[in-house]
């Protein structure tokens, strides 16, 4: 069986010949004010779009119709991000509630199983039911950082969330069809959201592949912190692959197929690969397992300014495909750290976890960082240059500069 690759490793060396391959509760306010009042939301100022017109304004940076991102300030407010600030990252227009029709008979087909089947929704509801947390990141979150002219939305840090999903396991879906073809190789899933559009499926299907061991894992989502699957969100059924970035969570699920090669088209073949500045290609990695990776949600600049004295500094930290272990926190720009605690639940090892670090601060600015590690791999200081700003997880860049009076 061909083996498959799925950490990203980063050295400079492999990565340019395209041998990498892709790794891929309240928050606690501060003792003294912040205030929220000064909060900088002049960033796209543009109203939401009708199909997401039910989402809080206040709390997102509407960048264009397809990608809406949730502000620093607004991530860290709860563990689970409510759906309202969720942001929106669409590579085809959200499907309406007339093209999907009556929820219950969506249909999803299952191939590359011994007993190929197509399942309505409402007989999915019948083989399984699970909830996980897992988190939700754009492959492109931090692109705003990069140096380079990097086209798409020119994320930050608002382009991830953790959610609630609940659905059926794809283990039981598969076990429901005799189990996996011994040949097959990699899981592919693809959405039917292109159909309405009459577009060629080659150019528009949202179509990938991953790891076919992902299944083991992975659930077919009907609902999104205890609310049906928004539209706008894929509903009503939608492919969750804990782990790995967004674009392989697959919106508007029609068909799930055990196959030997990887999708040929073009979100798979030639979209989502991380490659050089100025090269591009199927042989570069693709956006698969997320890196480990943390940022501070308060203070920030979004906040405005802080008054001397004792200060909790706030942030969320992801392990990856491994539970994330600890957090550090540094004041002067990386100089020194010293160690953060976990705060709230552990929802398990796909969600993030919230940390908390409390600082006697004097009048002055600071340079606030946070570092993260999942036991065996740590955040780096600086971005993986690459074409698209993909994967960046970077601390240096995510950290946040603030004034104390």
């Amino acid at each position: 069986m061909k083996k498959i690759k799925n950490k990203l490793n980063i050295n400079r060396r492999n990565f340019l010949t395209g041998t990498a391959s892709l790794a891929g509760l309240a928050a606690t306010a501060s003792m003294v004010p912040i205030t929220i009042a000064n909060a900088n939301h002049t960033e796209g100022k543009k109203g939401l779009p009708g199909f997401i017109s039910w989402k809080n304004r206040d709390a997102l940076i509407v960048h264009s119709d397809k990608g809406i991102e949730t502000h620093r300030s607004a991530i860290g407010e709860s563990l689970i991000t409510p759906n309202r600030n969720v942001y929106i990252r669409n590579n085809m227009p959200t499907m309406t509630d007339e093209q999907i029709g009556d929820r219950n008979n969506w249909k999803v087909s299952i191939q590359g199983v011994k007993n190929p089947k197509t399942f309505t929704l409402a007989q999915l509801k019948k083989l399984g039911h699970t909830t996980i947390a897992t988190i939700l990141q754009c492959s492109g979150n931090g692109r705003g950082f990069f140096e380079h002219k990097v086209r798409g939305s020119q994320w930050k840090t608002g382009a991830a969330a953790c959610i609630f999903w609940t659905g059926v396991p794809v283990k039981a879906v598969v076990d429901a069809c005799g189990g996996i073809n011994k040949d097959a190789v990699f899981m592919t899933s693809a959405g039917v959201d292109h159909e309405p559009t009459g577009l060629d499926p080659k150019k528009a299907m949202v179509e990938r592949s991953v790891p076919k061991k992902v299944y083991k894992d992975a659930m077919l989502a009907w609902e999104m912190n205890g609310v049906p699957l928004p539209n706008s969100h894929g509903g009503p059924l939608r492919m969750v692959t804990p782990g790995y970035f967004g674009i392989n969570n697959v919106k508007h699920l029609g068909k799930v197929n055990f196959s030997k090669a990887e999708s040929s088209v073009k979100y798979m073949k030639k979209s989502y690969r991380i490659s050089p500045i100025g090269k591009k290609g199927s042989q570069y990695p693709s956006c698969w397992e997320m890196p480990v990776k943390s940022w501070i949600t308060r203070p920030t600049d979004e906040t405005g300014t802080v008054k001397a004295g004792k200060v909790q500094i706030v942030g969320v930290a992801m392990g990856g495909m491994k539970k994330v272990r600890s957090v550090k926190v540094s004041i002067d720009g990386g100089k020194s750290w010293k160690k953060a605690k976990f705060v709230g639940p552990d929802l398990g090892k796909y969600a993030w976890r919230q940390f908390a670090f409390e600082a006697n601060l004097s009048s002055g600015t600071y340079n606030i960082a946070s570092l993260a590690s999942n036991g065996s791999d740590k955040q780096p200081e600086l971005r993986m240059e690459n074409r698209r700003g993909y994967a960046h997880n970077g601390w240096k860049d995510h950290s946040v500069q603030i004034t104390v009076v």
